[in-house]
Order: structure tokens, then sequence, then C-alpha cells
């Protein structure tokens, strides 16, 4: 069996410690079970969510706002 890497959101380096992997966030995708968001243990505070995701949302809550 082989070790899995993951790869930090924030620096885009491998990370060969699976004690130094944290997993910060979790994307969907259109058609299957999505994928997982790794970091550095050092870098895990420092990752931002997605700008694209972030408008999105803001766009839904002001229209639901103005809504109601």
């Amino acid at each position: 069996m082989t070790a899995r890497w993951h790869v930090c959101r924030y620096c885009d380096e491998p990370i060969p410690d699976p004690d130094d992997a944290v997993l910060v966030a979790h994307e969907g995708a259109n058609s299957g079970p999505g994928w997982n968001i790794w970091a550095h243990r050092a870098h895990a505070d420092l990752v931002e969510p997605d700008s694209a995701a972030v408008r999105i949302l803001a766009r839904v809550l002001l229209v639901q706002a103005m809504r109601s």
C-alpha cells in the first residue's frame, strides 16, 4: 500500500508527515463526492475561503434580506 500525501492549500507544498496535515475544508463537486482541503498545521489558520463561494453566499443573503 502506498502512502497518500496531501498538498497544503496555503503554500502548495506536499505534506509528507500525516501528523502535520490538518483538514481545513471540504469542497463539493457537481458530480461525485468532492475533495478534502488540507494544510500544514502551521498554515491552517492562514487558509482563506474560496472568494467565489463567499461572493455567491453574499448575493444569496442580500436577496433573502431584500425579500423579507
